[in-house]
């Protein structure tokens, strides 16, 4: 079958939130959503995109995304989807709005946006050794070499190492990596340089979330090891670039310049 637009998506998304009591994880309620729509095929269901998503989940998440941003669902920590006031007024008495003019450059900037919202929410749902692997991967694009993540366990603020050549001269950088939802302070910087200082020229320190103003004025300070602050947000921009975990695909826009012979 034709699978489901997105705006089909909506209220049904909205009513499994309600069943759910207000909020649940994305594991939950896909099979809910997939339950609403009966003439839906396994063979639609288990449909790949070309970057190996599932295309039917994928759906979900930008009509998610797409009620976030009209105030019918919120999220009440990273990996949680909620029902806004709004959202339950909505389920009780369906309106159905006209389509706007579509305005493709504003389109993509929208589009853009959500998607690294929703690249960030992947980030979350890694485990701490996952994100630690894939910090590794990242360096790797950025041309670290003989990259290693610590041991599972106590690892002295150490959760991987690796070197950078500059020039003729290689340096040494360890990394530490934060999967969290809260932002990281000046403690946790202060500790991660005192466990690199003298063994490591550079420190990156990775988190899914953001620094506070304290821990970034610490970053660099004279006569100690520089750590380089890589937030969630940066994290997604490089992902992006470098296309790490991202298959871009080229979009055209045309304008006309017929004028441009009726002026000849």
């Amino acid at each position: 079958m034709v699978m489901p637009k997105q705006s089909d998506i909506e209220i049904p998304l909205l009513e499994v939130l309600v069943y759910l009591g207000g909020q649940g994880t994305p594991k939950e309620i896909y099979p809910l959503v997939t339950n609403k729509f009966p003439t839906i095929t396994q063979e639609d269901i288990d449909e790949r995109m070309e970057s190996g998503g599932n295309k039917w989940t994928n759906r979900i998440q930008w009509v998610r995304q797409k009620l976030v941003d009209s105030g019918d669902m919120y999220s009440p920590q990273r990996g949680i989807w909620g029902i806004t006031e709004k959202g339950r007024n909505r389920v009780q008495s369906p309106i159905t709005t006209p389509s706007a003019p579509v305005n493709l450059v504003e389109l993509y900037e929208d589009y853009e946006e959500d998607f690294k919202s929703q690249l960030l929410d992947k980030l979350h749902e890694l485990t701490p050794r996952q994100f630690e692997e894939f910090a590794k991967k990242l360096l790797q694009v950025y041309g670290f070499v003989s990259l290693a993540v610590t041991d599972v366990g106590p690892d002295g603020g150490i959760d991987g190492y690796g070197r950078l050549k500059i020039g003729l001269a290689t340096m040494n950088v360890a990394f530490q990596c934060k999967r969290w939802q809260g932002n990281v302070g000046r403690r946790e910087i202060q500790q991660f340089r005192g466990a690199i200082q003298g063994t490591y020229e550079q420190g990156i320190f990775f988190t899914t979330s953001d620094f506070t103003s304290q821990a970034t004025a610490i970053s660099f300070q004279q006569g100690a090891v520089p750590i380089i602050l890589m937030n969630g947000t940066g994290i997604v921009d490089i992902m992006i670039e470098k296309g790490l975990g991202v298959v871009k695909k080229p979009l055209y826009l045309y304008n006309e310049k017929v004028q441009d012979f009726l002026d000849e």
